[in-house]
């Protein structure tokens, strides 16, 4: 191959690898819109309003880094089509383009990681247990002999199952299809405990019909990383999200963002979730990274 030919092909190679870094980016300003992957009742980190509408935590929060990416690729508008999703489709629908970013309340661990990227973490959740105010459950412990509550394709029952003080404790598991699913199992009792995401145990509880029915007790069972879902080998695309993460950090509107969705009245019921802003998330804030749930646990 002549010198000649050698430095076309490399130029030629290198614009393929940019396409490749930039292919999510190149179909969202071709197309003028993007599809966002939205949980239907995770509240109030992304849920349904009514009428095919979502809203959320982290649902405002793409909104705002898919307004930096629409001004970064030169667009006057931009479409965003919402794309419902559950706890076993939304790695799949991520990882096969059908959606662009997912902004529910996926955990960022390697074993996602080897199918999908994570955008730096602005949410640092704890797993918890939910019960009926009067079942006298209070502790891991007390589980023994239960019917425990879990939302198909999640990691909480297996997070409750390696807790120490699981050791002995044996219990039935009962799956609901989404998280509304599994607190109805509760609500109803057909299940005596939900394990699930601080913030969505909240949530339900908020949105039941008397909140007061219910409460959140035991051990913490892990601190997770809960992160916007990307692409995986679209570099560019996950900088940019990034990108966009880091301005509305530094503008100062991420607890703002906080006080909105987890201590004052949310849509449609005006419900309060009351979730305090943690230490964990807090430090997520000031130290942007996208470490895996692997990097939290306590050595």
């Amino acid at each position: 191959m002549s010198r000649g030919s050698l430095v076309l092909a490399t130029l030629l190679l290198g614009a393929l690898n940019a396409y490749a870094a930039s292919q999510t980016l190149d179909k969202i300003k071709s197309s003028g819109a993007v599809t966002m992957g939205v949980r239907e009742s995770s509240i109030p980190m992304s849920y349904t309003t009514g009428d095919s509408r979502f809203d959320g935590y982290h649902v405002e929060v793409c909104r705002m880094i898919l307004a930096d990416i629409k001004d970064k690729l030169g667009l006057n508008t931009l479409r965003i089509n919402y794309q419902p999703v559950t706890s076993q489709n939304r790695v799949p629908l991520v990882q096969n383009g059908t959606v662009d970013i997912e902004c529910g309340t996926t955990t960022n661990n390697t074993a996602r990681g080897k199918d999908v990227g994570f955008a730096n973490t602005l949410y640092v959740e704890e797993v918890r247990i939910a019960v009926r105010s009067n079942s006298g459950i209070n502790s891991i412990s007390q589980l023994a002999g239960k019917r425990i509550a879990t939302t198909t394709g999640t990691t909480s029952v297996q997070l409750l199952r390696k807790h120490e003080k699981a050791n002995g404790v044996n219990f039935d598991e009962v799956f609901g299809k989404d998280h509304a699913d599994s607190f109805l199992l509760l609500e109803s009792g057909r299940a005596d405990a939900f394990v699930m995401d601080g913030s969505i145990l909240a949530g339900n509880i908020a949105n039941s019909k008397n909140p007061k029915d219910y409460k959140i007790v035991g051990e913490v069972l892990a601190t997770e990383p809960i992160a916007i879902m990307v692409p995986k080998n679209d570099p560019e695309f996950k900088a940019a999200v990034n990108t966009a993460i880091a301005k509305i950090v530094a503008n100062g509107k991420m607890p703002a963002l906080w006080d909105k969705w987890f201590l004052k009245p949310i849509p449609p019921k005006n419900i309060v979730v009351g979730l305090e802003l943690s230490p964990a998330t807090k430090n997520a804030w000031a130290n942007l990274n996208d470490k895996p749930a692997e990097d939290y646990v306590k050595r």
